[in-house]
């Protein structure tokens, strides 16, 4: 995925619309926690075996939607952060990997810190 191109859409969708004056962190991170509760709703009464159904296509096209929004604003705070998510992710992973070693995390959901 190109981060760059997609922040550069972004950033200009909200510069047309005069919205940075709107787009503090503090309320993009509020928005954000908003759309990550939506898609929270979606599952939210669904069974294991419903919330894993890929064939009911309306719950797949809001939970699109809903994944679009949770994105465009993780991309928008990380913009006016100047945080590269490309590298941050990376990073995040090479932590994550010396946090959840293969012989200790295989097949188990404990936390790092009960492995």
């Amino acid at each position: 995925m190109e981060f760059n191109s997609l922040i550069a859409k972004i950033n200009e969708f909200s510069k047309l619309r005069d919205w940075d004056q709107f787009h503090s962190i503090k309320n993009l991170t509020m928005a954000l926690s908003v759309e990550s509760s939506e898609l929270v709703e979606i599952y939210q009464w669904l069974s294991e075996e419903e919330s894993n159904d890929k064939t009911n296509e309306k719950v797949m096209q809001r939970t699109r939607e809903e994944l679009a929004d949770i994105l465009i604003y993780l991309l928008r705070i990380s913009s006016k952060l100047n945080i590269n998510m490309e590298e941050a992710v990376l990073s995040k992973m090479q932590q994550n990997a010396e946090k959840y070693p293969v012989d200790k995390s295989k097949g188990n959901s404990k936390k790092y810190n009960d492995l």
